[in-house]
């Protein structure tokens, strides 16, 4: 009799540490995407200022400023879901590459301090958001590992959990963009 009350203790211990190592997986994973949600909310702080700045300088680069005034909206959007989100962020970061690219042309502009210290702090942005995405994608390729390895996909399945989708960026926006300086 006590071999099965040792053998049943054992096994809720088992439980309980599978349930934990979840939920702490599951926390890991919401806490990255805080992470990046905050340099993405500090990146979209810094697009006005950036536009407001540019816009006096390059007067005909107007479509690529509204491009970029058209993405912020959509992501200050509550109603836009995680994988959507992500797929405009990718959208940004490649608009804001366009205009500093663009902007570089301008020697008004590459002389302005303003400029200068708004390009150092996206450039800062960037590299904290490089470095949020890497921890976000870490911590859920962990979580999707726990909920899809036996034995704890079987707690995983009771608690209702699925796989959360990973930080990528697609062929097409990895690709340099080509722009001209055509007045």
């Amino acid at each position: 009799m006590s071999y099965f009350i040792l053998i049943i203790v054992l096994i809720l211990l088992f439980c309980v540490f599978l349930y934990n190592n979840l939920i702490s997986k599951k926390n890991k994973v919401e806490e990255s995407y805080s992470s990046i949600d905050v340099m993405l909310k500090k990146r979209t702080d810094l697009i006005p200022q950036l536009i407001s700045t540019v816009k006096g300088a390059i007067q005909h680069e107007r479509e690529t400023l509204s491009e970029l005034t058209q993405l912020r909206e959509r992501l200050l959007d509550k109603t836009v879901d995680t994988e959507e989100r992500f797929q405009l962020e990718s959208q940004l970061g490649i608009m804001l590459g366009k205009l500093q690219v663009r902007a570089e042309a301008y020697p008004d502009l590459k002389a302005n301090q303003n400029f200068l210290l708004l390009q150092s702090s996206l450039n800062e942005v960037e590299e904290q958001l490089s470095a949020a995405r890497r921890a976000y994608n870490a911590a859920v390729n962990s979580f999707n590992n726990s909920i899809e390895m036996f034995p704890s996909n079987l707690m995983g399945k009771m608690m209702h959990y699925s796989k959360k989708p990973l930080f990528t960026i697609k062929d097409e926006e990895r690709s340099v963009p080509k722009i001209s300086f055509n007045s």
